[in-house]
This record gives C-alpha cells, sequence and structure tokens, in this order.
C-alpha cells in the first residue's frame, strides 16, 4: 500500500510538471528506481507511464500544428520516428551498470536545460546561428534518439534548434513540439512494451496517477504565475540530479 501511494503521488506530480512546464521524469524516474527497478527498465516504464500525457497534448494541439519555414513536418516526423526507434535500441543494449552512471549527466543536461528555458532559443539566435534544411533534418533525427533514449527536456532542446532556421514565435511551435516528442516517444514505448522491458504493475500506477495530474497541471498553470511554477519545477529538478550525482559518486 506504502508503495502504491508513492507511486501515485510521484506519477501525479509528474504528470501536473508535464502540463505546466516539463519535467516530470526528475520525478518518475526516482520512484520507479527507489521502487527496485533496474535503471534500462526504470527508465524505460517512465517513458511508458508518462507517454498517455504526451500523447493527449499532442491529440489536442493537432489543429494547432504549424510546419517549419524549411523542412516539411512530415519529414521532421519521420526523422523523430527513425530517432525514437534508435534511442529505444542504444537503451536497451545499454548495460545496466553504464546506463547508471550515465544517469546522473543526462539529468544534469536536462536540468540545464530546464534552466536555460526559452532563453536558451535566445541565446542561440543571439550569437547570430543559423541553420538550413539538411541541418535541421540531421538535428533532428539526433534529438529523435535523445528522446527514445532518454528524452529529458527534448521538447525544448527541439525548440531552441529550431530557433536557428525560423523567426516564428516559439509558442506558434509548440504543437508541432508536441507532436515530434509524441513521437519520438510513441515508437520507444512499442519497442520497451514488445521487448518486455517494461514493470506494468509499477508502470500503470506511475501512468494513473500522471493522467490526473496532467489535468490538476492544467487548472494549476491558470492560477499561479508560471514563473513561480517553474522554479518549483526548477528546485525539484536540481534535488534529483544532485541526489543522482551523490548515489553514483559518494555511496
Amino acid at each position: 500500500m506504502e508503495s502504491t501511494i508513492l507511486l501515485l503521488a510521484a506519477g501525479f506530480l509528474a504528470g501536473t510538471m508535464n502540463a505546466v512546464a516539463g519535467g516530470g521524469t526528475f520525478v518518475a524516474l526516482p520512484a520507479l528506481a527507489f521502487m527496485g527497478l533496474p535503471p534500462t527498465v526504470a527508465n524505460a516504464s517512465t517513458t511508458v507511464a508518462l507517454f498517455p500525457g504526451t500523447l493527449a497534448s499532442a491529440w489536442s494541439y493537432r489543429k494547432d500544428i504549424r510546419p517549419l519555414d524549411l523542412v516539411p513536418t512530415r519529414n521532421l516526423l519521420a526523422l523523430s520516428l527513425a530517432g525514437g526507434l534508435v534511442g529505444a535500441v542504444l537503451l536497451l543494449v545499454t548495460p545496466e551498470s553504464a546506463f547508471g552512471a550515465l544517469i546522473p549527466w543526462l539529468l544534469l543536461l536536462a536540468t540545464a536545460t530546464l534552466a536555460a528555458g526559452p532563453r536558451l532559443a535566445v541565446l542561440l539566435r543571439g550569437l547570430g546561428l543559423h541553420a538550413g534544411s539538411r541541418f535541421l533534418l540531421v538535428a533532428q533525427f539526433l534529438l529523435g534518439i535523445y528522446g527514445g533514449y532518454f528524452g529529458g527536456a527534448v521538447g525544448l532542446m527541439m525548440l531552441a534548434i529550431w530557433s536557428l532556421a525560423t523567426t516564428s514565435d516559439l509558442r506558434i511551435l509548440n504543437p508541432l513540439r508536441t507532436l515530434m516528442v509524441a513521437g519520438a516517444n510513441g515508437v520507444a514505448v512499442a519497442c520497451f512494451a514488445v521487448t518486455g522491458n517494461v514493470r506494468w504493475q509499477e508502470t500503470l500506477i506511475v501512468m494513473v496517477g500522471g493522467v490526473a495530474g496532467g489535468f490538476a497541471g492544467a487548472q494549476l498553470g491558470r492560477r499561479l504565475p508560471l514563473p513561480l511554477l517553474r522554479a518549483i519545477i526548477l528546485a525539484i529538478a536540481v534535488f534529483t540530479t544532485g541526489a543522482f550525482f551523490a548515489r553514483a559518486y559518494l555511496s
């Protein structure tokens, strides 16, 4: 019963965070790891548990998707799907010990991206960088791999890269970002499920909490200032990353 309550609470908080500004991985992954799941299984189970919320967001945005200036949406989606599959396979062949050592660094990368937030795109633009269609295609494939392998803050990374090729307001690209993340995650979910690398009992509990948290996050996002919510999420991300570094290098 205590484990169920913990996983439900973790799923609820993760779903709330994802609905507001992202970062649900920072809660769901540690909770599943705490239940004794091996690192790669905990990561795969996290992707599966949080996928319904991502899929629901993509569906709700379906009429608002706008293409990038240089690359057709179908090409971006195809590369996201292919990259997601490659990332999932890479995760499955990564030894548990190696992935356990890599998790803190992946969390650090995601934390840094969350901390930068929309300013990351502004920073890249400020450097005078520009991207052509070929760069965007290669970058999207690599981001798809990252999404299938781990995926923390991958949506923000996509927006930052796309900002090098378009002057569109990044809020307009949010629906497209959601579709690409759902594509990469969806292929990974199918791969993890088929290969039996998901602990369904724990995953389904987190999933139920995540769906409830998604609805709560939508309401919370309307009532509380977004900077305050981002600060809370970033604090959770920093704490989780620090805990994994301590576990990996101080224990």
